[in-house]
């Protein structure tokens, strides 16, 4: 099975960036490149190769190392003062692949199931054409960060001193978006992703004989208690019109039919759309599991861990990539409402904690191939958007850092 791009797919390029002779096929080779060689975490050695020797053979000031794997690419131009950042993740999922393509995985186990292999291939499309177009008056800094799934990157990268190093006034990303239509283009102020957290919740009782449990303290009944208050957290303590979710993944304990075990284990997934309902919940469920664990005679410990904020866009930032949107796209085609139900997580929420800025998403498409949700095994990248991907780059540098 191959899939080849339209005809349309060649023109766009060239329409939306009249100013620099770019090749889109080429580009489109250099995705397939990294998703047939996928890597995971901060372990993105080849691509991160691959991509500062593509950055310096153009003229950009390449950086290694940063945050382990990650990598910033910098382009001063004229005297502007103004400083823009824009982010692309690198890394893979542990996932085998089922798609059956020409260029799939050849890594056992690995796979990009999530398009960061056409992130990382736009924001290079568009350094491409910007250090060709030479047209932006201030400091471009590119950054290609790893281990996004597992939500470390990009905050190793700033613990390594990433914006101390490179400063930036404003920093954007975006993200394919699977059953949007291709050509529909998402730029939402405010909250976009929720934010992740995990809890471990231990109830220690005393065993017994399950024949007696009068003469234990039974942390299975404890257990299913707390589960089942957990499940009005979200119900009775957020708004309606605000998001979260608190969601129990394993209950663990015991090991035979007539054995009251010593201690039952819980593991939660908590979600939040903003920070004051974040520190909400997490109160929450502090007070149910101890009080509920106090109310059956057990013991209960919580490890309770913040892994990364929502991704929360700032407003004036959010209305520029709106309109340099609209300019490629169409007014029309610019989503600018949150749509329901979307739940996940993202790394770049570390960056918009200490700048401005804005998280695109980018329709990926609909249909079979198009609309496959991210984190399966049949899932590919549409090579159709790379274009309008890198189109977007190139017009918001040249906005932010217009030449006055």
């Amino acid at each position: 099975m191959t899939r080849q791009l339209s005809p349309q797919t060649h023109k766009l390029l060239s329409r939306l960036l009249p100013q620099a002779d770019v090749d889109t096929q080429a580009f489109v080779d250099i995705r397939r490149q990294i998703h047939a060689n996928p890597e995971l975490g901060f372990e993105v050695n080849a691509t991160s190769e691959l991509v500062a020797n593509l950055l310096r053979s153009w003229g950009y000031e390449v950086h290694t190392g940063i945050g382990r794997t990650g990598i910033v690419a910098q382009l001063r131009l004229g005297s502007g003062t103004r400083r823009l950042g824009i982010r692309a993740d690198m890394d893979a999922l542990p996932i085998t692949e089922a798609t059956g393509l020409p260029y799939a995985s050849r890594n056992a186990g690995r796979m990009h199931a999530c398009g960061h292999d056409g992130h990382t291939a736009i924001l290079v499309a568009a350094a491409r054409a910007l250090a060709k177009a030479r047209n932006f008056d201030g400091t471009l800094n590119l950054i290609f960060q790893p281990d996004e799934e597992n939500l470390c990157g990009a905050r190793a990268m700033i613990e390594d001193g990433l914006f101390e190093r490179f400063p930036c006034d404003a920093v954007y990303a975006l993200h394919n978006a699977p059953g949007v239509p291709v050509g529909t283009m998402m730029a939402i102020e405010g909250p976009v992703t929720l934010s992740s957290d995990v809890a471990d919740v231990t109830i220690k009782g005393v065993g017994g004989h399950g024949a007696m449990p009068h003469r234990a303290r039974d942390p299975v009944a404890a257990a299913a208690a707390v589960v089942t208050a957990l499940q009005t957290v979200v119900a009775r303590n957020v708004a309606p019109d605000d998001t979260a979710v608190v969601s129990v993944g394993f209950i663990r304990g015991g090991a035979t039919h007539n054995v009251i075990p010593q201690s039952v284990s819980l593991g939660l997934n908590v979600r939040a759309a903003r920070p004051e309902t974040r520190a909400l919940v997490e109160q929450r469920i502090r007070e149910i599991v101890s009080l509920t664990a106090q109310a059956h005679g057990v013991e209960a410990e919580i490890d309770y861990r913040q892994l990364v904020p929502p991704v929360v866009n700032t407003a004036a930032e959010t209305e520029l990539a709106a309109q340099v949107c609209a300019e490629l796209v169409g007014e029309e085609n610019v989503v600018r409402q949150a749509p329901k139900g979307f739940s996940g997580s993202e790394d770049f929420a570390w960056m918009l904690s200490e700048l401005p800025g804005c998280y695109l998403l980018l329709g990926n498409g609909e249909g079979e191939f198009g609309g496959c949700m991210v984190h399966n095994p049949g899932y590919d990248f549409n090579d159709e958007v790379l274009p309008l991907g890198a189109a977007c780059w190139v017009r918001l540098a040249q906005t932010y850092l217009a030449k006055t």
